[in-house]
């Protein structure tokens, strides 16, 4: 599986790379990566022909977006795709007033939801002015989901969110501002009834279109196929368990993995083994057999992390490898996997 193939997204008229780069970590998540080393992750991706990069607001409160502006912005406007968020609003403030977590040495601005008509026009003009780019091609609703907002809220935050921001994501598509629209976030069921409501052109899912986890091809994938909308998939590792392996410490979905998830794993690295495929390769490459799936987004620390990436996505899998992962049960039979 190449890298730098390009798939059309969709329905849209645009083209994405199979591999492309997430930019929250050159935000600072978690902790800091320097000015020279973020420049150098997007300039290796670029390198190794990944054309699609996806950054937002909230990452690093707006530092990720100057990043990706600054290594961006003397590259041909039309050799690549670029996307970024809405639905939250970047305020200035002194860096004592604001609270960065889990973000380091971040933006020196306070963040606050705003779904609104307005809001959402005002996050991509600000979001503009930060990248210093003149165009996004891509803009997704930024988290309307039960894990951002709480089981409470986030029925009403959904509705500011399809009734404010995406009526407003439909204006600038209808003005060709922006070439495609959609939601990105952590929950495929929210995903779906966005899709069943609006007339979205794809979506951004962290973490729930896995190795672990393909809940998403009971209803959600299909409505895709079936509309025409592409879904760009981020998170394939689970937060980290689907790199590491079960091992003491895994993480899954950003906290210590729960004996069940260690289990499956560790029976997936048994075929792993077998037939000598490193975890995150089978990991990185399930992901974009589906049809509906054009992209693999990953976001890396450093070019040692991009390159392994790559390598990993590149590895040749043996079609028996899928065949033993379903036979023993450890995937879905309706999975599709890499031809």
């Amino acid at each position: 599986m190449k890298p730098e193939t390009l798939n059309k997204l969709g329905r849209v008229d645009l083209d994405v790379t199979a591999f492309s780069l997430g930019l929250a970590p050159i935000g600072n998540f978690l902790k800091p990566i320097g000015e020279a080393e973020a420049e150098a992750i997007v300039q290796s991706a670029w390198d190794a022909g990944v054309r699609y990069y996806d950054t937002a607001p909230l990452y690093g409160h707006g530092l990720s977006e100057l990043r990706t502006g600054h290594s961006l912005r003397w590259k041909r406007r039309d050799d690549y795709v670029l996307s970024s968020k809405v639905g939250r609003m970047l305020t200035p403030a002194p860096r004592g007033e604001i609270d960065f977590a889990p973000w380091v040495d971040a933006g020196a601005f306070k963040v606050r939801f705003d779904y609104s008509y307005d809001g959402a026009m005002r996050s991509i003009e600000d979001s503009l002015q930060r990248l210093g780019l003149e165009r996004i091609d891509i803009a997704f609703i930024h988290d309307p989901d039960v894990f951002t907002h709480g089981p409470e809220r986030q029925p009403d935050m959904f509705r500011q969110a399809m009734q404010g921001a995406g009526k407003a994501l439909q204006r600038l598509r209808e003005q060709k501002v922006v070439k495609a629209i959609g939601v990105g976030c952590n929950e495929w069921q929210v995903c779906h009834e966005a899709l069943k409501s609006h007339d979205f052109d794809c979506f951004l899912l962290a973490g729930r279109y896995t190795l672990l986890e393909q809940e998403a091809l009971d209803a959600f994938l299909p409505l895709c196929v079936e509309r025409g909308a592409a879904v760009v998939v981020g998170g394939g590792f689970n937060s980290g368990i689907l790199a590491t392996g079960a091992r003491p410490g895994a993480k899954y979905n950003y906290q210590p993995a729960p004996p069940p998830v260690m289990d499956k794993v560790a029976k997936i690295e048994q075929v792993c083994a077998q037939y000598k495929v490193p975890l995150a390769a089978a990991a990185l490459q399930f992901v974009v057999a589906h049809p509906a799936i054009p992209s693999f987004i990953a976001g890396v620390r450093s070019v040692e992390q991009l390159q392994q990436n790559l390598a990993w996505f590149s590895r040749a899998i043996p079609s028996a490898f899928w065949d033993e992962l379903k036979r023993r049960g450890l995937l879905r039979q309706d999975a599709p996997t890499p031809a």
